[in-house]
């Protein structure tokens, strides 16, 4: 039963894995813009690296719950040979604020023949209503404001962090669609030269049979056939294993999808791909470099750092909490008397304060270092970009001088053809013809490969995935 269980879930995945391919790809062709598309919703670095933003923002609400309101409650009792040594009661209500200031009201009784008189209370209770004021360490910015602003500081160094995160996978994925593209140009190109091969060893057959040929032109001929058929297989095992990897990228509603044999790649993708990956209307690039993923996720850095430095500050100055809180009994708490009150001065300072400057030195010496590393990041974005737009540009020109050479190869071919048909050349020569004319079709590719890929490094050099 249990191995029945396994192959019904199974042939369940396998059946939904087609269903999904059938519905998807509703024409034989997978675009690059859609393929993208697939992976920026449903693949799971991508999905991981929006998770980001989200541990941001509960790291946010746990930070501001450092200023929620809390209740506080102590009861302690003792009763001993059936009599009731004590009954304590102590209870709070705390409203901590922004400017380290805490607002407490409580309400406390207590009884028992071995009371502690400090503790004695009126029979109704005892309530009280007061406030908490640091003046020196804590005023201007204590633990739980430098949390809660960390934590905001870390929603922007989230984002940034997902961008980064999510922007390796996509170049990834376009590097894999580029290598799928290209090994299915090279499979048809030599398709299609293996069939003209074989039509030629068909006609050099027909000519021997009429004696215009020597036999030994159809075992020329065979060898070309046996080239273009080897090259082919070799084609058909690197598309084979290209497709593969175009599958680690290809997702939807968290289950993977294998390409089907008909799904054909983009066929003019050197005209949409800047388009697809916005490297067509760069802005200048130094308001690039300021917006980077990577410049913000560094000065982000450094100013959680600008906020642990003022902490740090602020431990040089001394402790001193005051505290005031009205006492009255919960029956006469309207009519205020001034004379019943609890106040109390909490001082401590530390005398030579090594421990403190030592924090600050290390948090100015960090945000020191920090800074030196964003004019770094800065410098190398500016030459990573300028760098890569020329080699573009370069790539382009050289395009376009392999596509001349294509069409020069591609008519020296056939007028060797015309030649051979009036019997004035010979296979030799239009083999030779045809194998340079494959050999810069095999450049040709390899070159908008190449071009293609170029654009994939400016994008993720870019590192906006959005």
């Amino acid at each position: 039963m249990i191995i029945k269980s396994y192959t019904y879930c199974f042939l369940a995945f396998f059946l939904c894995l087609i269903t999904v391919n059938a519905q998807d790809f509703d024409s034989n062709t997978l675009t690059f813009n859609e393929y993208l598309g697939y992976v920026k919703k449903y693949h799971p670095i991508v999905k991981q690296a929006n998770l980001e933003i989200d541990k941001a923002q509960a790291g946010l609400m746990q930070a501001r719950g450092g200023f929620d309101p809390k209740i506080e409650v102590d009861y302690n009792e003792k009763d001993f040979t059936d009599k009731e040594y004590y009954s304590l009661l102590t209870s709070s209500f705390k409203i901590p604020t922004w400017y380290g200031i805490e607002v407490k009201a409580g309400f406390d009784n207590s009884e028992g023949i071995y009371l502690n008189p400090q503790n004695t209370t009126p029979n109704q209770g005892l309530t009280s209503l007061g406030i908490t004021v640091p003046l020196g360490q804590g005023l201007f910015i204590n633990q739980r404001m430098a949390d809660v602003r960390t934590a905001k500081i870390q929603l922007q160094l989230s984002d940034a962090d997902r961008k980064l995160k999510a922007i390796n996978v996509l170049y990834d994925a376009a590097a894999a669609y580029f290598d799928w593209k290209k090994s299915h140009n090279e499979t048809v190109l030599y398709e299609n030269y293996l069939t003209y091969a074989r039509t030629r060893y068909n006609g050099v057959l027909q000519l021997i049979e009429q004696g215009d040929k020597r036999a030994i032109d159809s075992i020329e001929a065979g060898i070309t056939v046996k080239n273009r058929r080897l090259n082919l297989e070799n084609a058909k095992l690197k598309l084979a294993k290209a497709k593969l990897k175009l599958a680690n990228y290809l997702w939807i509603n968290d289950i993977p999808i294998e390409l089907e044999d008909t799904l054909l790649p983009e066929e003019n993708l050197m005209a949409t791909v800047k388009e697809t990956l916005k490297t067509n209307n760069l802005i200048t690039e130094t308001t690039m470099v300021d917006n980077h993923p990577k410049i913000t996720s560094l000065q982000s850095k450094a100013a959680i750092l600008e906020v642990e430095r003022k902490l740090q500050a602020n431990m040089l100055l001394p402790k001193i909490d005051v505290g005031y809180h009205y006492l009255s009994e919960p029956s006469n708490f309207d009519n205020y008397r001034f004379n019943d009150y609890k106040f109390g001065v909490n001082f401590a300072f530390p005398v030579f304060l090594r421990k403190e400057r030592g924090k600050l030195k290390l948090a100015k010496l960090k945000i020191q270092d920090t800074k030196l590393e964003i004019d770094n990041e800065r410098l190398n974005l500016k030459n990573k970009i300028e760098a890569q737009q020329t080699e573009i540009t370069s790539l382009q020109k050289q395009k376009n001088i392999i596509d001349e050479l294509v069409e020069s190869y591609s008519t020296m071919l056939r007028s060797e053809e015309r030649l051979f048909s009036f019997g004035e050349s010979s296979l030799f020569l239009i083999n030779s013809r045809e194998n340079k004319l494959v050999s810069s079709r095999i450049e040709q590719i390899a070159l908008e490969n190449r071009y293609l890929l170029s654009n994939a490094e400016l994008f993720k050099i870019m590192a906006n995935p959005d």
